[in-house]
């Protein structure tokens, strides 16, 4: 879920802004440290927060830190972007597992069914859910 090109503008250029206000107001390394430490620093953050993982794999579905066992996989659905609202808002269970991301469109739900767990479901951001989907049925 990487992030598109255009999210990392505003971050980048308020770096360089606040960089650029330091540099302003001390002179020799400290005039170029910030820039040093900011930019990368940014880029850095903006970096890891695309780098989450949605797979199945060793018998699991894996989203982010997440792991659920492939036999309490119940229902799943697509939610397209145009009801993400509606299913993120006023229709969202305190207790659902959520890993949502801004710039992604489509959201996958998939109902949890082990007793055990007191998550009645999952909500994740994924660019690709029919593959998601196609592999979470072909267990």
């Amino acid at each position: 879920m990487y992030v598109t090109w255009y999210w990392w503008l505003l971050p980048l250029v308020g770096a360089g802004l606040l960089a650029a206000e330091v540099h302003l107001g001390y002179p020799g390394v400290r005039a170029w440290l910030p820039y040093v430490v900011l930019l990368p620093l940014t880029a850095l953050l903006i970096h890891r927060a695309g780098r989450t993982l949605v797979e199945v794999r060793d018998g699991e579905l894996w989203v982010g830190p997440a792991h659920l066992p492939l036999e309490h996989v119940g229902e799943v659905q697509v939610v397209s972007e145009k009801d993400k609202r509606r299913v993120l808002g006023p229709h969202l269970d305190p207790a659902a597992y959520v890993l949502h991301r801004g710039w992604v469109g489509p959201l996958v739900r998939v109902r949890q069914t082990d007793p055990e767990d007191p998550t009645p479901y999952w909500v994740f951001s994924t660019r690709r859910p029919d593959r998601v989907v196609e592999a979470l049925r072909t267990r």
